[in-house]
């Protein structure tokens, strides 16, 4: 695209890569966080539910500076990751980690609301045909609430893209390493001459936005009429 170099096309791809990897990190833990919300006591769901919330309600710098001193290469989890070659301060793979945080509570939400809607009868009948609670969760509930699981996915997908205070405080801005969409985007306007291209990025995000949209959508409007089932 005219006005871009080759770092910024180099960050768009690397944001994708990360947005990917982060939302294949947090949908299952998502997922399981979702059921326990819509279904757990509710005692255990307050406690849960401040978890999951805390990256909305914290700055963002303040959660990529938790996750420097967790996962950074003297930190308590990243020193020990690092021995069995799992690096993740200033590399990419931290990136991923930080954006898979900061997307965390904005997958588990449309996923919860897609359980709570299910009919508790439904889970029932289940249970009363022998069925497991392991099976009733993965024949009944995940089927049911595939479309919240599909929406989920893609707008944290999209946040994972669109990641920028977390990202930056925990692997910094490197460019082939961890310069990610954002962060080229911060770069560009910071840089005296480099409006248009700030500008192309941003006109990159927008794309990248809008196809997310338009993605989650369909995906739902699929696993909706996937769980009706024919007819």
């Amino acid at each position: 695209m005219n006005g871009l170099t080759g770092d910024d096309l180099g960050a768009v791809a690397l944001s994708l890569r990360v947005a990917l990897a982060a939302t294949l990190l947090s949908l299952p833990l998502a997922i399981l966080a979702a059921a326990a919300l819509a279904r757990g006591r509710f005692g255990r769901r307050v406690g849960l539910e401040a978890l999951v919330t805390l990256p909305l309600v914290l700055p963002p710098v303040a959660t990529g500076y938790a996750l420097l001193l967790l996962f950074g290469r003297q930190g308590p989890l990243g020193a020990a990751l690092e021995k069995i070659g799992i690096v993740f301060a200033f590399d990419w793979t931290g990136a991923a980690l930080a954006a898979a945080v900061m997307a965390f509570p904005l997958m588990v939400r449309p996923i919860r609301l897609a359980i709570e809607a299910i009919d508790v009868e439904v889970d029932e009948s289940a249970r009363t045909l022998g069925a497991s609670a392991v099976q009733r969760f993965f024949r009944v509930t995940l089927p049911l609430a595939a479309p919240g699981v599909a929406a989920g996915a893609v707008l944290g997908f999209a946040k994972a893209v669109g990641e920028f205070g977390a990202t930056i405080t925990f692997v910094a801005a490197i460019p082939g390493e961890t310069l990610t969409l954002p962060s080229a985007i911060y770069g560009a306007v910071q840089t005296p001459g480099a409006e248009g291209r700030a500008a192309a990025l941003c006109i990159v995000a927008a794309v990248i936005a809008v196809a997310a949209v338009v993605v989650s959508e369909s995906l739902g409007r699929i696993a909706a009429r996937a769980a009706r089932g024919p007819g």
